[in-house]
């Protein structure tokens, strides 16, 4: 008896031990969870990408496809892809797989009118899915006023893209992802 009592104490400060420490992991992965959700609550609107391109040149847009949304009602104008405001500029990246590519459409626009930013030097950072990581410069197409590349990977899965922009000296970043 007098053994047995001991033998309590110790299971019970042990299994209060691993509780703790266990609760302490999970705030640990549960912070880094909130911290990518903070991230991605950055976007206020993704809308899935979607085929909004024409047949006549693989990356010309329709119009009709042309989407109005907004959380704040003020209805700005989206291409199909993810939205992300940053200060005063309006990102949105685009995707269209095809076989064994996939085009990358990306529109800068600064000011409560959207105008369209041309001069800037962009380039996407690609993270594929097996971990590896691709620079692309984004050339700017004047007839669809937006920046255009091509990714050559046709790998499934999850492609994380860091745009970055250089508008005349100020940084403009903005984080997206797509499936492949």
């Amino acid at each position: 008896m007098k053994f047995l009592k001991p033998s309590f104490v110790i299971l019970g400060s042990v299994s209060l031990l691993f509780l703790g420490a266990c609760s302490g992991s999970n705030q640990a992965i549960n912070s880094e969870n909130k911290s990518a959700l903070t991230t991605e609550t950055a976007a206020k609107t993704e809308i899935a990408a979607k085929d909004n391109h024409s047949e006549n040149d693989g990356h010309s847009h329709s119009k009709n496809n042309a989407l109005e949304h907004s959380e704040d009602g003020k209805g700005e104008h989206s291409h199909g892809g993810q939205v992300l405001e940053s200060g005063q500029y309006h990102l949105e990246f685009v995707t269209e797989a095809k076989d064994n590519e996939t085009h990358l459409d990306f529109y800068l626009k600064k000011g409560e009118k959207h105008t369209t930013v041309s001069d800037a030097k962009v380039t996407a950072q690609v993270q594929l899915p097996d971990g590896s990581q691709k620079s692309l410069p984004l050339t700017y197409e004047a007839k669809e006023q937006h920046y255009h590349a091509v990714l050559s990977e046709k790998a499934a899965g999850e492609y994380k893209v860091a745009i970055l922009s250089d508008v005349n000296g100020e940084k403009v970043n903005g984080r997206f992802t797509f499936k492949r």
